[in-house]
């Protein structure tokens, strides 16, 4: 086959897988966003069914930061940290699926942010993380987003030790290493950077109310990514 073939062949490949993962927009996705159009956004702390303790507090020291970079006002997760233990509202579990006004009336909150930690554990070269996210409006206790990132963070080093037992051990010991030395919060980055890529862009972005039509993912996300 002519390399002019194969470059064509793979150009529509790309296009076509293109078309695939950006067939919706975020006006379609996301329509509640739009019409309770919320500016102050409360995180709430994640709900952790996960076997790693510490994946609770890892999470929730990032999920702001591509918020705010989103055009939205984040309540700090420090101020609001003090209250939730203050107030006995650590455990987001009791309050996820009932009424959230509470939080309005208390912090000015338009909307919260969950999250649902399901799986964050190394697995084979790398770490594992299944995280949900739902924003709910502290109006009219709607869900106005949810999306869910199944993420596969590869550790492997790019070097290759070669072949048999000792081969495999190197490999696996360079692994072990790069997984120790490596804070577990970038696989959940990478989460929030996947999820929140695709929510409407808040009241302190030029394109705020005007991005309806840009394409968006689909909802439910499953990828690896490389360190």
């Amino acid at each position: 086959m002519k390399k002019s073939n194969i470059i064509l062949i793979a150009a529509c490949a790309l296009l076509f897988a293109s078309c695939n993962t950006m067939s919706h927009t975020r006006g379609e996705l996301y329509p509640k966003m739009y019409e309770a159009k919320p500016v102050a956004l409360l995180v709430m702390p994640p709900i952790n069914n996960s076997n790693n303790v510490e994946a609770k507090d890892l999470l929730y020291t990032s999920i702001s930061k591509p918020l705010a970079e989103a055009g939205y006002y984040v309540i700090s997760p420090h101020l609001a940290m003090e209250i939730f233990k203050a107030e006995s509202a650590y455990d987001a579990e009791n309050f996820i699926e009932g009424n959230v006004g509470m939080f309005g009336k208390v912090f000015g909150a338009d909307a919260v942010i969950f999250s649902v930690i399901d799986e964050w554990k190394k697995k084979g070269f790398g770490i594992e993380t299944k995280i949900t996210y739902i924003v709910k409006s502290t109006r009219s206790n709607e869900v106005l987003f949810d999306r869910t990132c199944d993420l596969y963070l590869n550790l492997s080093d790019d070097n290759y030790y070669g072949g048999g037992i000792a081969g495999a051990l190197a490999n696996i010991a360079v692994s072990a290493i790069n997984t120790a030395l490596t804070d577990h919060i970038v696989a959940a980055r990478m989460c929030n950077q996947f999820i929140f890529e695709d929510i409407p862009q808040g009241k302190y972005r030029a394109e705020y109310m005007q991005d309806q039509e840009t394409p968006a993912r689909e909802k439910d996300i499953q990828t690896t990514v490389k360190r």
